[in-house]
């Protein structure tokens, strides 16, 4: 039987419109998208107070980590964090990582999330996200300055819906940089300018390069001068990149960079995660201002207190709650390549249906009691 479900608001083309009604069948596939003045006298509406939206894609996440939830202590800073990782790692068994993953992917599910950009490291959890009702897309991360070898990851890659993706500017050498880069269409995800080190390093100043000279090792990628240039001269322009964090990427960085992936570029923004760390915050109004494409991912529960998409769009600022939105589903479909049947509301397609509550009506805002859940 078919459902027609209402709201206050819902998102409808990048707008929070008024008196909409959408009609969905049993799959919660989209039958019909009216507009009705007179919502209150249609009989068979459900009727919700507050915002619908579609469901909501987690642009990064690291579903594995789910274990380290209240672990590793705040403020530890970008390479105090990096170190308690490692150390925290081998401290749980296989049945807890799995049990803790299982729970986290269960709420997400809940609070509304239809699709996941998810890093993975192992193939530990690929079975609970294969039977998952959210969509996972997982990317093997490839990183360690004494690493050039991609035959444990080629391997990895059989997995459903998984890739190769470089961890960073910083961890991986030249020569598997660019191959990862020219293999496949998939995306690509970088953690990218967390710190002011990632720069610093290309200098040979900085915690990361005193690091890793104590370790003995030697990058072999210094020569692009910056993080920003290594990408723009490693990647194809034609590649789908998330480039996620960026809490101190500059105007500089942003235009060369816009101006090289012409449209294939997404800045994935986690500022839980960044609070969690190292209280940075990222360039929410240099990225708005240059007109940069920018998504929301929740990052893990070793970085974070949960993975509460709403929170996280919320610690980005005084925005409103119909650009947000853009952000959480539509943007982060884009930088999936997944924009064709999720992140927007249209006739034929199931991209979820989700309920925003506790918000400011009037001004289009959230508030500090809004929360979502899954209709559909």
């Amino acid at each position: 039987m078919a459902r027609r479900i209402a709201s206050h608001l819902m998102l409808i083309d990048g707008h929070l419109e008024p008196n909409m009604i959408l009609t969905l069948d049993d799959s919660g596939r989209i039958l019909a998208i009216e507009r009705e003045e007179n919502i209150d006298r249609c009989a068979g509406v459900e009727f919700y107070s507050g915002v619908i939206i579609p469901g909501m894609i987690n642009a990064h996440c690291h579903l594995e980590l789910s274990y380290l939830r209240g672990a590793i202590e705040e403020q530890t800073g970008f390479a105090g964090f990096a170190r308690e990782i490692g150390r925290c790692r081998t401290l749980y068994s296989d049945e807890e990582r799995r049990r803790k993953a299982l729970n986290a992917d269960a709420r997400m599910w809940e609070e509304g999330v239809q699709a996941v950009a998810d890093i993975a490291n192992d193939r530990l959890v690929m079975d609970i996200k294969a039977k998952s009702k959210i969509e996972y897309s997982t990317l093997f991360e490839f990183f360690g300055l004494q690493r050039t070898s991609l035959d444990e990851h080629l391997q990895m890659v059989q997995e459903p819906r998984s890739s190769i993706t470089p961890h960073s500017i910083y961890s991986v050498q030249d020569e598997p940089m660019r191959r990862i880069c020219s293999i496949g269409d998939t995306p690509l995800s970088l953690h990218f300018l967390e710190s002011d080190d990632e720069s610093l390093l290309y200098q040979g100043r900085g915690s990361l390069a005193e690091w890793y000279e104590r370790m003995g090792w030697e990058c072999d990628f210094l020569h692009y001068g910056t993080p920003s240039q290594r990408i723009a001269e490693s990647i194809p322009s034609s590649r789908r990149v998330m480039l996620i964090h960026a809490c101190k990427a500059t105007a500089e960085d942003v235009e060369i960079l816009d101006k090289h992936f012409a449209g294939t570029l997404t800045w994935v923004l986690c500022p839980e995660s960044n609070r969690y760390i190292s209280r940075l915050k990222p360039p929410v109004d240099m990225l708005r201002k240059m007109g940069a494409r920018i998504a929301i991912g929740t990052d893990s529960l070793a970085s974070a207190r949960h993975l509460s998409m709403i929170d996280n769009m919320r610690q980005l600022g005084d925005i409103a709650l119909d650009e947000l939105a853009v952000w959480a589903t539509e943007n982060g479909a884009k930088a999936l390549g997944r924009d064709t049947d999720l992140g927007h509301f249209a006739v034929g397609k199931s991209p979820g249906v989700v309920l925003i509550e506790g918000v400011d009506l009037h001004n289009h805002k959230l508030t500090e009691e809004s929360f979502s859940r899954r209709l559909l």
